[in-house]
Order: structure tokens, then C-alpha cells, then sequence
């Protein structure tokens, strides 16, 4: 076990850490044990109020006081792993939140520490050592191993370690928060370090990564296929609008809905779009590359030599998020950076070989990036629980994949039943990535909800309850606002529920989540998604 390693920056280090209440304080803190070579490179008590970020801004909203420790966890010589821990001073709750990061992170997410801290946790985040540009980490293999994984479990590590010796006083329990790439890091911990944590929000899961990153280059590829291939705001908007004739309220919404609950129940073509004969194309019609390039996304991404499906196509509904990031121009898909990794910055996604190409990813890259294995015993063993969620209006991490994920979590642990004792997924009609979308976008996913702080509105608190009581959820109440603004008011509430089943409509004021019930929707649905590294 290694101590700390004092890193003098620009003259000392400050230890004034002190605590408000009969807590051990920061003096107990350089006495703390680690793991791994770590390097404490500020720690300084926050008086609470505005917090001023590195870049100068101030954080949103008041926080109460904490001791903030910020670190450098270096398990290979190479590794360069920032963290930062947020304790509050004051009405500590005993535990510990460590939360995710998104995209190549590459950034310490202030504004979840500050959530954290908001609801008395110790609340700790990392920048999961890709900084400072996670798009550019051509032959560092180990910091492809601690973006993977490994940055996730020091963190907790050291935070553990920091906290007990802080407080004096045991952790209590200790909890995972995270989605997209937050949700890869959940699904990791749960797999290969099951003592990490009590208990674990998965959301939006980028845990099938090496796939996941193909299905945008195979969706960049369609749009760029030929000059009218593009598909613009406005076509996007058409395809839509579209989408929703033909599906919304005939798979268990309201008839008012301008979202999906369902997707996999709807059947649409874009050909509709297309003009009538004899009729030129206009606004409100599709070129026929337009219709191809939108034929080949919805199939999702394929071997061209075997046909085996890659990843799950972005579903119906989704239609404002295909091409997030990417603009009709040669400028290399968006969120290609694990293929830069090991193919080079200057790589041309237009000569991307989906069996070749992938293939080498798969093996170099997967190992190392994908959590797919599912058999989690080790955590079902030692009582973890489980919470995974998914947005019906996500393209970005497509809903059917974490369906594939989840049944085969089914089938390793002997049925759904069985599984659900300490795995449960809910679906979330009309939520976008993460959060956003036309439909349900607030169940305390955020950790920022101004919805009730209760264990039916917030997805953490129904976690807390579970691994605490015993209680397991049977349903949550999910959020819309008007415009994705909470400042603007409640559009509407509506329950959701443990997969299979989702909210269906039985009548009255669609705005209330009385007027629905749960009905359990078909199992599966999907393509088998072909999985690497388990």
C-alpha cells in the first residue's frame, strides 16, 4: 500500500481541510492509505455559496460547505488520472456518491459534485484520465485501460480512503451514479469490481463501446454516401413528424403524444417521403438518397462479409439525434475517437471496413472498453443492486441495445424473476440521451431534479431504499416540462416501470399518471446484437 505523495505546485500545498463538526479532520487525511501512487495536489475548505470553476465562471447554485480534495492517481507511469472529492463540512449523510462522466470525458463534471454535496453525500468524480483531449490517445494503451476501467475503481479507492480518514467514521454505504459513458463505467464496476459499491444507476449505457462507436461511423457513412444523402434540420424534422404519424398512441401512449412509448411497435418507411410521380421534389419530400441513407440507418450497422448485425439501429422516434455532431461536410464523424485510438487522427472514415476495421478494434480495444458480460453473480452475491434506464428518443445509445443486454442478464441468472431480484430496467418513453427529449426527461436522473426528493420521483433515492430496506421498485413517476425547461413548468407526468412492461393509456387527462397503467410489452424485440469480450 502506497501513502500520499506530497506534490509541491507553484510553492506548497495548503492543508486546512478542517471540519465544522467532531469529525477527524484533514490532519487524519495524510494519513489515509492508497493503492495505487497518489498525488494530493490541492485540498481546501469551500465556506459554501458560489463555487468559481477553473475557467473563472461560477458554478449554478448554492452549495453548502465542503472540503475539496483534489488528486492524481497514477497506477502505471503513463497513467494520469485526475479526481476530485467534494465532503461536506456539515450534515454528512455517511456515504459515498461516486458519479460518471460522458463522451471521452477528459473533465472533472463539477456541476454532479456539487448535486452530490447539495444532498450531504461525499460525492467524488473523474476525468477518467483521458485529459487533456480524449480524442487523441493514439498507442497509449493504458489510458485506453484506465478510460475502460481502471480510473472508475482507483477513484473509489482513493475516496474511500480519503473519506474514512476524513470523517473518522465508517462509510456507511457507497453508490454509483452515471450515463452514456457514466453508464459503461456502471456496468464495469458491476462486472469486474463488485465490491466497489452498494448499490449503481446505469444509465443510457455506452457499455457495448466498440459497437457503439461503428454505428456512428456506419450512420456518418450513409449520410455522406453522395452529395444529396445529407439529411438537414429540416429533413430531420419532416422524418419525424412522419415517424409519429404512423406510431405515436398505437403503441400504448396517449393519442396526444408527440413521442414514442414503444418504438419497436412502429412501422414506418421512409419511402412515404418520398414525392408522388410527376410531382418535383420539395420541402415536404425526401430525395431518393435521402430515403436510402435513412433505409440503411434504421437497418443498423452489418458485417458486409457475414451480414451478422453489429449494433442496434437508432430507434423510430429518435430522429433529432442521428447526426448530432456531424455537419455535410468530410469532417470525421462525431464520436469516432476510439477508432482514432489505434487507427490514427488522420484515419478516412469513408474507407472504414466494418469487418476489418472492427475486427481490429474488437481486439484491441474491447477488452478493455466493452462491458458486456452478462454474469454478475459476484454482485447479486454480495448484495448489490442494479438500476438501469434507457430513453425510447435516444439515438445516441439506442434502447434495443441495453434490451439485448438486459435479457441476456436474464437468461445467465436463470429468468426474469430471478434477475430482477437485484437488476431492474426501466424504459423511459420520449427521453432523449441522458436527459432532454419530446417526452419524459426528470426522475432525478440528474441528481439536479426540482421534482419531490422522494424514492418514487428520484431513481438514486429508489436505489437507497432498495439496498437499505429492501424495498425494490415497482414504479417510478418520470417528469416532462414544457420545452425540457423545468423553469417552465410541468407539462406532464406519467409512471414508468420495471421492463418488460411499460405505461399504456386507459383514459382521462393524459397529463396525469393516473391515466396509465403497466402492460407488459413483448420481451426482446431486437436483433441479436453480436457482443465482444462477453
Amino acid at each position: 500500500m502506497m501513502g500520499i505523495r506530497q506534490l509541491l505546485m507553484l510553492g506548497s500545498i495548503v492543508w486546512f481541510c478542517l471540519p465544522h463538526i467532531a469529525f477527524g479532520g484533514f490532519d487524519d487525511i495524510a494519513k489515509a492509505r492508497f493503492a495505487t501512487e497518489t498525488i494530493i495536489a490541492k485540498t481546501e475548505v469551500v465556506a459554501g455559496g458560489e463555487f468559481q470553476l477553473p475557467n473563472g465562471k461560477p458554478l449554478p447554485g448554492k452549495i453548502p460547505p465542503f472540503c475539496r480534495v483534489v488528486a492524481t492517481l497514477k497506477p502505471t507511469p503513463d497513467s494520469n488520472i485526475e479526481i476530485e472529492l467534494w465532503m461536506p463540512t456539515e450534515n454528512w449523510n455517511g456515504k459515498i456518491l461516486a458519479t460518471g462522466n460522458g463522451g471521452a470525458a477528459g473533465a472533472i463534471q463539477y456541476r454532479v459534485l456539487a448535486a452530490g454535496v447539495r444532498r450531504g453525500y461525499a460525492t467524488v468524480n473523474t476525468d477518467m484520465g483521458t485529459a487533456p483531449n480524449g480524442e487523441n490517445l493514439t498507442d497509449h494503451p493504458e489510458r485506453w485501460a484506465d478510460f475502460g476501467f481502471r480510473a472508475t475503481h482507483e477513484m473509489t479507492l482513493a475516496a474511500k480512503a480519503l473519506v474514512r480518514a476524513y470523517y473518522d467514521q465508517p462509510v456507511r454505504h457507497t453508490y454509483f451514479v452515471g450515463a452514456s459513458t457514466g453508464g459503461q463505467q456502471a456496468l464495469m464496476a458491476a462486472q469486474r469490481y463488485p465490491d466497489d459499491y452498494d448499490g449503481i444507476v446505469a444509465g443510457a449505457p455506452a457499455n457495448n463501446r466498440t459497437h457503439l462507436h461503428a454505428m456512428f461511423v456506419w450512420n456518418w457513412q450513409a449520410a455522406h454516401k453522395t452529395p444529396d444523402s445529407f439529411l438537414t434540420r429540416e429533413k430531420i424534422a419532416l422524418v419525424t413528424k412522419a415517424v409519429l404519424a404512423a406510431g405515436a398512441g398505437k403503441d400504448g401512449g396517449a393519442p396526444t403524444d408527440n413521442f414514442l412509448t414503444d418504438p419497436r411497435r412502429c412501422r414506418f418507411d421512409p419511402v412515404v417521403l418520398l414525392p408522388p410521380p410527376r410531382e418535383t421534389e420539395g420541402a415536404d419530400y425526401l430525395t431518393q438518397a435521402q430515403v436510402a441513407a435513412l433505409k440503411s440507418i434504421y437497418s443498423g450497422p452489418a458485417n458486409p462479409r457475414t451480414g451478422e448485425q453489429i449494433y442496434s439501429p437508432p430507434p423510430h422516434g429518435s430522429e433529432s439525434l442521428l447526426l448530432l455532431g456531424n455537419k455535410n461536410t468530410d469532417e470525421p464523424p462525431a464520436f469516432s475517437f476510439i477508432f482514432r485510438w489505434i487507427l490514427g487522427v488522420d484515419f478516412d472514415f469513408r474507407a472504414f471496413d466494418f469487418d476489418k476495421d472492427l475486427g481490429h478494434a474488437d481486439q484491441r480495444l474491447a477488452p478493455l472498453l466493452n462491458a458486456n458480460d452478462p454474469d454478475l453473480s459476484n454482485f447479486q452475491r454480495r448484495g448489490g443492486k442494479l438500476l438501469m434506464y434507457a430513453g425510447t428518443a435516444d439515438a445516441i445509445t439506442p434502447f434495443q441495445d441495453a434490451i439485448d443486454y438486459y435479457e441476456r442478464v436474464v437468461a445467465t441468472h436463470g429468468g426474469l424473476a430471478k434477475a430482477q431480484t437485484f437488476f431492474r430496467f426501466f424504459v423511459v418513453p420520449g427521453l432523449g440521451h441522458v436527459g432532454g427529449g419530446p417526452g419524459l426527461n426528470d426522475f432525478g436522473q440528474s441528481l439536479e431534479t426540482r421534482l419531490p426528493q422522494d424514492s418514487e420521483h428520484d431513481i438514486l433515492l429508489a436505489l437507497e431504499r432498495w439496498v437499505e430496506q429492501g424495498d425494490a421498485p415497482e414504479r417510478l413517476v418520470a417528469t416532462a416540462y414544457n420545452g425540457g425547461d423545468p423553469g417552465k413548468g410541468i407539462r406532464f407526468m406519467r409512471p414508468i416501470f420495471p421492463y418488460p412492461k411499460f405505461p399504456e393509456y386507459i383514459g382521462d387527462d393524459p397529463h396525469l399518471p393516473g391515466s396509465f397503467r403497466a402492460v407488459e410489452h413483448e420481451r426482446g424485440g431486437t436483433s441479436t446484437i453480436k457482443r465482444t469480450s462477453k
